[in-house]
């Protein structure tokens, strides 16, 4: 997807809770969620069937593409529902109240925990394994929409984080304008050499500081990629205050203390983080990969890959599951839908076409990828580091604003290190009710 600053609330945080009550609730007396219909149908049914379809408003751009590409070529036909960002949790939970939810709906990657155990998606794990390339399907969106080893989702959209830095910027700073950093100190090392130039209103990298969802989409690859696990204990338990957390909050905050760090930072609640990058006006910085035809508009952009401490490299597996819902009445015409979205029409013609990543790794390498850096992009979203995290409280404990992660990031960078455990146990406390 084009990574899309989400305004996430506590509005929303309440909108999930009330989606997973409500559900719950419906299920009573249920014995399964399970989608009907003939499972050993690999490729479904296309006999005219009209389906409904709901996603959010920052995966317009690609459903649309995926849905005329769909509608032009097959029988059946696919309306188009797109909700706005911070309505989407809201109308999600009240359609699955009501049992009036769409045939096919996409889902954030970070809810999808809550919204396959409060049984909103039908059951695909045979259709899924019915299929020849099972495992060449991207794992991190599958995975977060895994519950009790039940498979509810194909990836929709993907969105993966890098790292962008000027090429223009590194020149005049005398740095190598084909090398990216590589480890986090040379990440401050080149962001330090940008600011070193003194240009008016240019500095060495900017972040969402007030944008819990623009720091762990960017942040948590720096402990992956540093062989580090960001939650423990089937996402109950915050890893991030040890050892290798501390020496990536260190490189943040020389930046900040060497006014590195562009000024607005602390504030920054998302809406605007990629926007001084895009002006010319950022060394480097980690970014949303989908941003990168964008942001060559206006600047010579480099990529690479988001690393660790000291090497490896990583990226955010973000993004979109797709899933037939538990409302459907035509779950074989929803699948056929859904097996084409997997196939090379669709993941190479429309989305790779697009500049969109592949969710398959056999079609990482086609036609489209000509681009170095798009090469790039395509290999970190199957690096072995490269995850998608999966907790059932993590909207409230990361996303929201006022989040304790958002507390622990704005204490380490702009405010009192010393909260660092107290700060990482309130992130376990919300993970854990």
């Amino acid at each position: 997807m084009t990574w899309t600053p989400r305004r996430r609330t506590t509005r929303a945080a309440a909108a999930l809770a009330v989606v997973t009550m409500t559900v719950a609730l419906s299920a009573c007396g249920s014995s399964s969620t399970a989608v009907q219909g003939d499972p050993s149908n690999v490729e479904g049914v296309d006999d005219g069937t009209t389906l409904t379809l709901w996603t959010r408003a920052p995966l317009e751009a690609q459903a649309n593409l995926l849905v005329d590409a769909y509608n032009s070529s097959h029988q059946n036909q696919v309306e188009l529902t797109v909700v706005p960002n911070d309505d989407y949790v809201a109308k999600v939970g009240a359609a699955a109240g009501s049992g009036d939810l769409p045939d096919l709906f996409a889902a954030d990657a970070v809810y999808l925990p809550n919204w396959t155990s409060a049984g909103l998606f039908g059951d695909l794990t045979e259709r899924i394994g019915n299929l020849d390339y099972r495992d060449e399907i991207n794992p991190s969106i599958v995975e977060a929409g895994t519950f009790e080893d039940q498979e509810y989702v194909l990836p929709f959209v993907l969105d993966l984080s890098v790292m962008f830095y000027n090429k223009d910027l590194y020149r005049e700073a005398g740095l190598d304008p084909e090398k990216g950093p590589t480890t986090m100190t040379e990440f401050r090392d080149q962001a330090l050499a940008v600011e070193a130039l003194n240009k008016p209103d240019t500095h060495g990298t900017y972040f969402g500081g007030n944008c819990g969802g623009c720091s762990i989409f960017t942040w948590f690859p720096m402990m992956w990629a540093s062989g580090e696990d960001v939650l423990e204990d089937d996402g109950t338990t915050a890893n991030l205050a040890g050892e290798t957390a501390q020496d990536i909050y260190g490189v943040w905050r020389d930046l900040e203390d060497a006014g590195a760090i562009a000024p607005g930072a602390a504030d920054e609640t998302g809406a605007t983080w990629t926007a001084a990058f895009q002006q010319g006006q950022i060394g480097v910085m980690p970014y949303p990969a989908t941003l990168l035809q964008k942001a060559s508009q206006t600047v010579d952009v480099g990529v690479s890959a988001i690393p660790g401490v000291d090497g490896g490299t990583s990226t955010f597996v973000g993004g979109d599951g797709l899933g037939i819902s538990k409302d459907s009445d035509t779950p074989d015409q929803a699948w056929n839908f859904m097996q084409w979205l997997m196939s090379e029409d669709a993941q190479v013609g429309v989305l790779a076409a697009n500049n969109v990543t592949p969710a398959r790794a056999d079609l990482l390498d086609n036609q489209f990828t000509t681009d170095p850096r798009v090469q790039l992009i395509n290999s970190v979203s199957t690096a072995p580091d490269s995850r998608t995290p999966k907790a059932l409280n993590f909207q409230q404990a990361f996303n929201a604003v006022g989040s304790p992660w958002s507390t622990l990031v704005r204490n380490q960078v702009f405010g009192d290190p010393s909260t660092l455990q107290q700060d990482n146990d309130a992130i376990t406390d919300l993970l854990q009710k």
